[in-house]
């Protein structure tokens, strides 16, 4: 066995290393006929077309983490990967290439643009899986899905025909977000909300019979001319005896009523608003209600429709100015304001989405979110942390119905086929719909797709085999956690949950842990478009793995909000190179060590293995609440402040000494051990390259694959901590005040009196703080004081500093520190200031004056004792 570590760590050769070793040992993989507890996560599948951002860079390895604890603390361990087919984003990269080749999807036909994206899919899909290698993510590869693998895709169909037939989806006509770029529905997760300053426009709607007017002010008038109506709160009183009247639409000179609905706010405006159920979701509902016409005036690429006159044909914004300028010509445009106007821009195609009533196919979800609601507000199902789930259950409890369509050709292609007559046949092919159709021939099937999050939405039972009775869906249905996005909960989480109490009759997972966002040092949306964004591989080809891991779990607690920073990953690569030095330390102090308990443990030992114990249930505790950041907070205290600051240094002498060396060695052994094991999860490949060079080492066995530390019980001693610590705070205390007089660390000096009781610390206090002679007692000539755990301490200053010479440095430091306090106080006392400045600025200023008036005291306290 060689223990000797080499002098320097290389993060790269340690982690490809190691993630060989653990996958050709096959520890991904969980053991069959095994009966220990199962823990199983199917992770969220990346998009195909994904490549590793940051946010990834936490939510992947966050689950590897969780099954590497799991794993050590004996269960059998199922994590999950694979992919998803990206319906849009796939489809727009593959259109991207052959337009390069001066080609189009219509131009090649359905059948062929399919067979170049399955080509591009095993070319190029695979790069985030491979990415997910580089963070040590041990993921079960044997076990890899893609929601168009054959078998999944007979999963998905099923699950529609089966709604199909329930009377649970259905075609019909709905708003939704149309983009007019791509020519397809897309969902709100594939949209992003964006205000801009825009116009708010007045128009006047004439009554029929002359008497009047009404009103209305629209963003976006070239929608009038699908107008149906115009509403009114039943409420308000300045339309009393108008409901029911008729009005004309400007420009278009259609009639029109005037109706009364709950929609309009009477506080806004006029209290009036156009009804236009043809391009507004809300709109589309006023019209259900009262048995609107539903006209839609815009075409698929956002073009005025035919039927519209002289506004046919032309691009919307076009035809909002002409249309702005007839109104004006007219006299029905009663003013033009600046207004702040919500968008939804598509995120594939960055176009300004047009809402839009479309021929799709719906779900209606209401049923199913009855059990859905029913197992969270039970608490079967259960979120981390728990204020989303009155998120999810607020959305649940006012579910409206899903479009599941797209007008693409890369997905699961609509499982419905049509007689000549039309009617629609719910089937598995075109044969299965043939024998269903008998007599009547099918001549084809529906063009569109479903979309992505209706096939994802099956991910945790289908991925384990179901419509069959697997074993792998009897072992592992339900998964214990899923660990997801806070922006997903309502397109993925609660249709996973509506779709596998339906079909399983189960919940898919029993918790549902929410990771926090990933932003830059200064609080802003990483993102590679706006230049923000920052690659993972570059920091892991540069860093390593495990110090990005550290980085990143250093600050997941209950937050839901982290900050990336450079600074933070060089203070991670510094914690594993100060685990590896010190850890080479260990190990180059091991000569003569036979590896028995010692009989007799020192105060020291006793402390560390004190701590070591609280440590080890810190992290527990840490793991098992999902709050990591508490636990890389405990490991870190006790590598870096007590095994290394403290104990190592105070054991050093003893490490010489024949008589103590052996006692020294083993408690090293266990305290490093111990952290290598309740560290493993956070930073895997560090700790299982230091475990290999351990001389109680087995050949062959690995970290990976160890049991957690079982911590004997009496090792917690909160007596020995609580003196061993007040020694340490007194240390601490005495070389603070060598700092004030600038000795540096490891000078010794020749005399510290003292008042107080050391409790048997006096040996610490000398060896520590570096002193010659320790007396008890004040000292007669000048000297610097200071008080820690009700123990006085004195430096004599006599010899160790010129007094002069100190006296000009002093005067100097105070001048400068009064000019800049004097700066400070002119600034806060200056109302404009005050006034005017973030609330952050003027309490920074604040702070940075009450810490210069502080050091000034301190400086002028110094030159007084100096001064005699």
């Amino acid at each position: 066995m060689n223990t000797e570590l080499s002098s320097r760590y290389d993060a790269s050769s340690v982690e490809s290393k190691w993630y060989s070793a653990w996958e050709e040992a096959g520890l991904f993989k969980p053991q069959s006929g095994s009966d220990k507890p199962v823990y199983a996560i199917t992770i969220p599948p990346p998009n195909v077309t994904g490549s590793l951002h940051m946010g990834h860079a936490l939510c992947y390895p966050l689950q590897d983490l969780f099954g590497r604890y799991k794993r050590m603390t004996g269960h059998e361990v199922l994590i999950l990967p694979g992919q998803d087919h990206a319906g849009i984003a796939t489809q727009g990269v593959v259109t991207k290439l052959l337009k390069k080749e001066g080609l189009s999807p219509v131009q090649i036909g359905r059948e062929k643009f399919l067979e170049r994206v399955w080509q591009w899919r095993h070319e190029s899909g695979g790069q985030i899986l491979r990415q997910f290698r580089a963070l040590g993510c041990a993921f079960d590869w044997d076990r890899e899905r893609f929601t168009l693998d054959d078998r999944y895709h007979d999963a998905v169909l099923k699950v529609f025909i089966d709604w199909f037939r329930r009377g649970l989806i259905y075609r019909g006509k709905r708003v939704v977000n149309w983009d007019p770029v791509l020519r397809t529905s897309v969902s709100d997760i594939e949209t992003e909300r964006q205000v801009t300053k825009g116009k708010l426009y007045h128009v006047r709607y004439p009554f029929a019979d002359g008497s009047g007017y009404v009103t209305v002010a629209t963003t976006r008038p070239e929608t009038m001319l699908g107008d149906v109506a115009v509403a009114v709160h039943p409420s308000d009183a300045r339309y009393h005896g108008l409901v029911g009247k008729g009005l004309i639409l400007p420009l278009v000179g259609r009639q029109i009523p005037l109706i009364a609905d709950d929609y309009p706010d009477p506080e806004f405006g006029t209290g009036a608003v156009k009804i236009t159920p043809g391009h507004d979701a809300n709109d589309f509902e006023v019209g259900q209600r009262h048995g609107l016409d539903v006209l839609v005036v815009l075409d698929e690429t956002a073009h005025v429709a035919s039927g519209c006159g002289k506004y046919s044909g032309h691009d919307r914004y076009e035809a909002r100015k002409m249309i702005v300028a007839d109104l004006e010509a007219e006299g029905s445009l009663v003013k033009i304001e600046d207004y702040e106007v919500p968008l939804i821009i598509s995120e594939r195609s960055h176009e300004v989405v047009e809402p839009m009533a479309s021929e799709q196919w719906f779900v209606n979800q209401r049923e199913l979110a009855a059990q859905a609601i029913k197992v969270v507000e039970e608490g079967e199902v259960r979120f981390v942390p728990d204020r989303y789930a009155a998120v999810y259950l607020d959305w649940m409890k006012n579910i409206r119905d899903w479009c599941i369509s797209r007008q693409l050709w890369w997905g699961h292609r609509v499982p419905v086929y049509y007689t000549e007559d039309g009617i629609p046949f719910a089937a598995m092919n075109w044969e299965d719909a043939q024998e269903q159709a008998g007599h009547q021939k099918i001549v084809r099937q529906d063009d569109d797709v479903l979309d992505t999050w209706f096939s994802s939405g099956l991910w945790p039972f289908a991925t384990l085999g179901w419509p069959e009775q697997t074993g792998d869906l009897a072992r592992y249905y339900p998964t214990s956690v899923l660990v997801t996005a806070r922006d997903i909960i309502y397109l993925w989480v609660a249709r996973m949950v509506m779709m596998g109490t339906d079909f399983m009759k189960k919940i898919p997972f029993k918790e549902v842990y929410i990771y926090a966002t990933v932003l830059t040092e200064d609080g802003k949306r990483m993102s590679k478009s706006l230049g923000t964004g920052v690659d993972p591989m570059g920091i892991i080809e540069e860093k390593g793995a495990d110090a990005l891991r550290w980085t990143l779990f250093s600050q997941t607690g209950e937050n839901q909000e982290i900050r990336y920073s450079e600074r933070r990953t060089v203070d991670a690569r510094n914690f594993c190179n100060k685990i590896w030095n010190a850890s080479r330390f260990v190990l180059m102090n091991l000569e003569g060590f036979n590896g028995d308990r010692p009989d007799r443990l020192g105060v020291f030992d006793r402390w560390l293995l004190s701590r070591l114990a609280r440590t080890e249930q810190s992290v527990r505790e840490a793991y098992d609440g999902y709050n990591i950041q508490a636990g890389t907070q405990a490991l870190y205290r006790f590598f870096w402040n007590e095994l290394c600051d403290w104990y190592i240094e105070v054991s050093k002498v003893r490490l010489a000494d024949p008589q103590s060396r052996g006692t020294v060695q083993w408690v090293l052994l266990q305290a490093l051990e111990t952290f290598l094991k309740i560290a493993h999860p956070v930073i895997p490949h560090i700790t299982e390259e230091v475990y290999s060079h351990l001389p109680r080492h087995e050949e062959g066995r690995l970290l990976m694959a160890s049991t957690w530390p079982s911590i004997p019980s009496d090792w917690a001693e909160p007596a020995t901590e609580a003196q061993v610590e007040r020694w340490f705070d007194v240390v601490r205390a005495l070389r603070a005040l060598r700092a004030e007089l600038r000795i540096t660390p490891g000078t010794v000096v020749p005399l510290v009196c003292y008042a107080g009781d050391l409790e048997g610390g006096e040996e610490t206090l000398r060896g520590q703080a570096w002193v010659e002679t320790l007396e008890s007692g004040r000292p007669t000539g000048k000297h610097i004081s200071t008080t820690c755990q009700g123990v006085d301490l004195y430096l004599p200053t006599q010899g160790l500093v010129d007094p002069e010479a100190e006296i000009a440095r002093l005067r100097g430091v105070e001048a400068k520190t009064a000019q800049q306090a004097e700066g400070l106080e002119k600034r806060l006392a200056d109302p404009n200031f005050v006034d005017r400045a973030k609330p952050e600025v003027v309490d920074k200023a604040r702070g940075d004056l009450a810490r210069l008036l502080d050091e000034l005291d301190k400086v002028r306290a110094s030159i007084q004792m100096f001064e005699g």
